[in-house]
């Protein structure tokens, strides 16, 4: 039975998709309602945290790629997931992955079969169907696959993002909003967990957010000290302020710090005014990230904010994949190496904690 009910609701999905996307001109939509009337009926619902009664707050990005694995190519194999899950399941409860597909899919499902105390922040990944419109099948195909796997893993799906970075000016998969709330209420009206999208707190602090925010449970923000040019003494005064800003813009909402972190290798000669080496100014290295980590945990503990720390492997596939060398900063926010053994910065924020010195 419950097969068949999921099988309608995809094909219902499909069907409204179809007919929503038959204009590349997201105003003339006929199905989509206005922020009005959406705002009159939407029940909110919250987003827990929690296993059992146990907060579970901490979390962590996690990307399963590999040295030679990358999206939409070779993923990892389920052994691999295994291992990368043990590892994590030492010091987090909480993970969030980024897109709705095959590798997704086995996350969760090792999650289920070995039954780990892991819950998951699901992605639905989108890009801009307008100016790309080979991009229509893929998100399509992104907000069918994340509504199956929700239903199907209710037990380890406690939320869904529904796009990631669509909004923010900077974006290089810049979405109209009109599309991203289209395929957001898709997701809401065939799941029952809470719904959100992620982008940039320079998103957020932007009145035409409210447009968007009015769709959502609760609010999922980016920010980056070290990205925007902040010294490590002053990166969590920033953060902190960042955080409260977009709290007294959304106060109705819950805000989720969905990424923050501090690489630990970059490329300063990369100085277009876009580039890392234009746009870093605060020390990079093993010591300035295990600075950041224990003052952004103390914060955390403090503050009660669910943050996703980014995060947990170094991924090679990142920043150009083999095309760039490794001192590329995509390449170096994890907390592992790739091949998964601890940074001395992370493994020293573990025995600070053991003396009671953090």
């Amino acid at each position: 039975m419950f097969r068949m009910l999921n099988r309608f609701a995809l094909i219902t999905v499909t069907l409204t998709l179809l007919l929503s996307c038959q204009s590349t001109k997201p105003r003339q939509n006929p199905i989509l309602e206005t922020p009005a009337q959406v705002v009159t009926t939407l029940t909110k619902r919250i987003f827990k945290p929690f296993i059992g009664d146990e907060w579970i707050g901490k979390a962590i990005s996690y990307g399963p790629y590999r040295e030679g694995q990358a999206p939409g190519e070779k993923g990892p194999s389920e052994e691999e997931i295994l291992q990368d899950l043990k590892i994590l399941g030492e010091h987090w409860n909480l993970i969030r992955v980024y897109g709705s597909d095959d590798d997704s899919e086995r996350v969760l499902r090792v999650i289920h079969e070995h039954k780990l105390p892991i819950k998951v922040m699901l992605g639905i990944w989108l890009s801009n169907e307008i100016v790309h419109p080979h991009q229509l099948q893929n998100n399509q195909s992104q907000v069918k696959r994340g509504i199956d796997l929700a239903n199907r893993f209710p037990d380890e799906v406690i939320a869904i993002n529904v796009g990631n970075e669509t909004q923010v000016f900077w974006s290089s998969h810049r979405m109209d909003p009109d599309n991203l709330i289209r395929y957001i209420r898709e997701v809401r009206r065939h799941t029952k967990v809470p719904v959100t999208t992620a982008d940039d707190f320079n998103f957020w602090n932007k009145p035409e957010s409210h447009k968007v925010t009015a769709e959502l449970d609760f609010i999922v923000m980016h920010g980056y000290a070290l990205w925007n040019g902040q010294q490590l003494d002053h990166a969590m005064e920033w953060t902190d302020s960042i955080y409260q800003d977009i709290k007294s813009k959304h106060s109705d909402l819950t805000i989720v710090f969905g990424e923050t972190g501090w690489a630990t290798v970059y490329n300063p000669d990369k100085k277009q005014p876009w580039e890392q080496g234009a746009l870093i100014k605060g020390e990079v290295s093993l010591q300035a990230q295990e600075k950041f980590i224990t003052e952004l945990n103390q914060w955390i503990e403090k503050t009660h904010v669910v943050t996703f720390l980014f995060e947990a492997f170094d991924e090679p596939w990142k920043g150009g994949g083999s095309e760039t060398g490794p001192t590329e900063v995509e390449k170096n926010w994890g907390v592992f190496y790739e091949d998964r053994t601890p940074k001395p910065s992370f493994q020293n924020y573990l025995e600070s904690l053991k003396t009671g010195n953090n």
